[in-house]
């Protein structure tokens, strides 16, 4: 069913991974996809992958929707504000938008611990994932606000603001949950809910290029990760982001960071296969077993619960602010 048939959605970062699945799950429901990147066909962006920004529009309008592939870079505000110009020609309204940029960016590095991690490209890190997400929100809120209406949903890693396999990528990811937060505050009184969201294990183009398999065949990843086995397509938190544009309490819970998951528990979709991925079931099985979770946890327990408390002394009450 096309629930949000008439509606427009940016999504941001769409050629791979989460913003392609995002796109997909959007076209299901009915929604006119702007698909953004920078790799075109004969024109791969610097990761020298495969995918583009025609493949995902394509993706978008099979699944039912209407797709459309814009080359922008995010990080150039000419490019990004030109983009909504359009969207505006063209449509007359902006319903969604998917903050997807660089979430798979090669700079980002490996695991390592913060004094040994690579900062030569620190700069250009920073510039292309977080200054290209605040310019691309920044040109796409007005015409959300001109119409007292909209979701702008930025896609983060981690929902306990502990991510990242190396402290540059730990900072960019948590900039992604605490700038959500941040618009949704300045965004409430004009009725635009902001939103970050996790996918959990995600089985993106290049997770299964890594282990040698393909969307068909994952399973047999297993064998070399048993949590491989818990795995989520992409398209499993595009319907997550989806089911949360088609609920009309969304501004309820604007400034929320959740997942995949638990979207999944609230709202009853499913992956591909029909199963109801469920990685944070999963994790907390695990995490016990992780020296850094299980030395770590309990710290931020505690700083979690100073800030809380800060909180409410400032509100003059112990009850929890919903607003």
């Amino acid at each position: 069913m096309k629930k949000l048939a008439g509606n427009v959605a940016v999504v941001a970062g769409a050629t791979r991974g989460a913003g392609r699945g995002i796109a997909r799950a959007l076209g299901e429901a009915g929604v006119t996809v702007y698909c953004t990147g920078r790799s075109v066909r004969g024109k791969p962006s610097p990761y020298g992958r495969p995918e583009t920004i025609e493949e995902t529009a394509q993706m978008v309008t099979v699944a039912g929707g209407i797709g459309v592939a814009v080359r922008v870079d995010h990080t150039v505000e000419h490019e990004v504000q030109n983009l909504f110009k359009r969207v505006d020609q063209d449509q007359g309204r902006l319903d969604i938008l998917v903050n997807c940029v660089a979430g798979q960016d090669p700079m980002l590095g490996g695991s390592s611990s913060f004094w040994e991690t690579d900062l030569s490209h620190g700069s250009d890190v920073l510039r292309q994932t977080v200054l290209s997400h605040l310019i691309t929100a920044k040109h796409a809120a007005p015409l959300m606000i001109r119409r007292r209406r909209g979701l702008i949903v930025e896609v983060t890693e981690g929902d306990m603001l502990w991510s990242g396999d190396n402290v540059l990528s730990g900072l960019v990811k948590s900039a992604f949950t605490l700038f959500a937060y941040r618009m949704a505050l300045e965004l409430r009184t004009h009725r635009v809910a902001a939103i970050a969201i996790t996918p959990g294990y995600l089985r993106s183009e290049i997770m299964l290029e890594s282990f040698g398999v393909t969307e068909q065949n994952w399973r047999d990843a297993g064998k070399k990760d048993k949590n491989f086995l818990e795995s989520e397509s992409p398209l499993f938190i595009g319907r997550a982001v989806a089911a949360l544009a088609q609920d009309p309490n969304v501004l309820a819970r604007s400034g929320d960071l959740t997942s995949s998951w638990e979207l999944a528990r609230e709202y009853g979709f499913t992956d591909t296969d029909g199963q109801q991925r469920d990685w944070g079931k999963h994790f907390e099985e695990i995490a016990p077993s992780i020296p850094m979770f299980k030395e770590g946890m309990p710290r931020l327990i505690d700083w979690l619960d100073q800030i809380s408390g800060r909180a409410k002394r400032c509100l003059g009450s112990s009850a929890p602010y919903r607003g």
